[in-house]
């Protein structure tokens, strides 16, 4: 499996972890800044969360850690926390917002 293919692979998964108050995916809520293959296939995600008081802060690195790490293939995977840019609505998809009833 190429980097591309992983990478989609990653994506694919954290399409499946909800922020626990909103009904929509953390990719769809535009918390994933950035999703990288490295070399040996190691995983480096760079994530954000929606108020540094969110009450998953603590919970939602660790599941992305986890459920990546569960994909065939990863090597290991770095998850960085950051708040620099901070999260806004405007961060959303299309289908984000639109669930949320924010269009």
């Amino acid at each position: 499996m190429n980097s591309e293919e992983l990478k989609q692979k990653v994506i694919d998964v954290l399409q499946t972890i909800y922020d626990p108050e909103l009904p929509v995916n953390i990719y769809e809520l535009g918390l994933i800044y950035e999703v990288s293959v490295l070399p040996l296939n190691n995983v480096q995600i760079v994530m954000t969360l929606t108020a540094p008081s969110c009450p998953a802060a603590q919970s939602l690195p660790v599941e992305v850690d986890q459920k990546v790490h569960q994909i065939e293939g990863v090597n290991d995977v770095h998850v960085a926390v950051t708040w620099t840019p901070a999260w806004n609505k405007s961060m959303m998809s299309e289908a984000a917002q639109l669930e949320l009833g924010f269009m």
